[in-house]
C-alpha cells in the first residue's frame, strides 16, 4: 500500500538499457528521476521463476534503499478459464511469479485473468475465480506472505476483465489488489474516459463496492491507447493527442479524492511519461490547494 502517489515505469526504461544498466541499478536511476515505483516485467516467464533468488533480493534490497515500491507484472501465458491443463499450468505460473515477488518484496502480481473463449461468460468467470481460489491456497500452503494477486482490467471484449468481472473478482478472493488499466478500460469500452466524471465514476463505483480505503490505493495503468471495435491495439506516448484518455482528468479525480495510488506508465518511453504524469498530478494538486486557500 502507497503512503503517497507513486509513478513509474513498467519495466526498465530503453534509455536505462542503453547506459548498460543492470537490473540492480535501477531503482537508484529511478530515484535520480524523482519516479518512486518499478513494475518488474515477469510476462513471459514458465513454470518456475525464471530469476535467481539472489537478483531478486538484490533488487529488493536497492528497491527499498532508494524508496522505490516493487510490482510485478505476471506471465502473459495465464488463462484461468481454458481448459483443465492449460488453468493448472496457469496456476503454476502465477505461483511462480508470487513466489519471485516475495523474494524481491513486490507487493502485488498484476495478471490478466483469461478468455471468454466459447465459454458464456457467466461460466467463465467463475471459472477463474474457482482458480485463484486455488492459487491462493497454494500461496498460503507455501508460506507465501506480504504479496497480492492483482487481476487487471483488459483492454479486449474477448477477455475476462471488465471493472464489473474485477470487482467481484476482488470482492470473492482473498489476497487481492485492484488494478485498473485506464487505458484498457477505454479501448474495451470504444473511448468511454471523454470528461473528468467518467473517471470519477469508476472510482466512486470501486469506492461503492470495496471501501474507501480500496479506492484510494488502487493500483494504476496507464497510457494513451489506439483501439479497434474488439478493443485494445495498441499503446501509445503520451504526448499523441489524437489517442485518449488524458491524464489530465485522472489527476483531477486523484486530487479531488485524495487518492495515493501506484500509477505505473506503460507507453513505449516509460520513464519520460511517469515523469510527465507526476508532474502532472502535482500541478493539478497545488492548482486545487491554491483555489481553497483563503485570500
Amino acid at each position: 500500500m502507497a503512503d503517497r502517489p507513486r509513478f513509474g515505469p513498467a519495466g526498465i526504461p530503453p534509455i536505462f538499457r542503453l547506459l548498460g544498466a543492470q537490473l540492480s541499478d535501477v531503482p537508484k536511476l529511478l530515484r535520480e528521476e524523482e519516479l518512486d515505483a518499478l513494475e518488474y516485467q515477469a510476462v513471459r516467464w514458465g513454470q518456475k521463476p525464471q530469476m535467481k533468488q539472489q537478483d531478486a533480493e538484490n533488487l529488493g534490497s536497492e528497491a527499498r534503499k532508494n524508496d522505490v515500491l516493487l510490482s510485478m507484472h505476471g506471465s502473459y501465458f495465464v488463462n484461468l478459464s481454458g481448459k483443465k491443463d492449460v488453468v493448472e499450468a496457469s496456476k503454476r505460473r502465477l505461483i511462480a511469479c508470487a513466489t519471485a515477488a516475495q523474494w524481491m518484496g513486490a507487493y502485488v502480481v498484476v495478471f490478466h485473468t483469461g478468455f471468454y473463449g466459447r465459454l458464456e461468460k457467466s461460466f467463465a468467470f467463475k471459472n477463474c475465480v474457482n482458480a485463484l481460489k486455488d492459487v491462493v491456497q497454494t500461496m498460503n500452503n507455501l508460506g507465501i506472505q506480504n504479496v497480492k494477486l492483482g487481476p487487471e482490467t483488459m483492454g479486449k471484449v474477448s477477455q475476462v476483465g471488465s471493472i464489473a468481472e474485477v470487482l467481484s473478482i476482488c470482492e470473492q478472493v482473498e489476497r487481492t489488489q485492484l488494478v485498473i488499466d485506464w487505458s484498457h478500460l477505454h479501448a474495451r469500452h470504444q473511448g468511454k474516459f471523454r470528461k473528468v466524471e467518467d473517471f470519477r465514476e469508476i472510482v466512486e463505483t470501486v469506492e461503492r463496492r470495496l471501501g474507501t480505503e480500496v479506492a484510494r490505493n488502487m493500483h494504476c495503468h496507464f497510457s494513451k491507447i489506439e483501439y479497434t471495435d474488439s478493443g485494445e491495439r495498441r499503446h501509445h506516448v503520451l504526448e499523441e493527442a489524437r489517442f485518449g484518455p488524458d491524464f489530465k482528468m485522472l489527476a483531477e479525480v486523484v486530487a479531488d479524492f485524495r487518492m495515493r495510488p501506484v500509477i505505473i506508465a506503460e507507453t513505449p518511453i516509460q520513464d519520460v511519461d511517469a515523469i510527465r504524469m507526476r508532474n502532472t498530478l502535482r500541478e493539478t494538486m497545488d492548482k486545487n490547494a491554491l483555489a481553497s486557500s483563503p485570500h
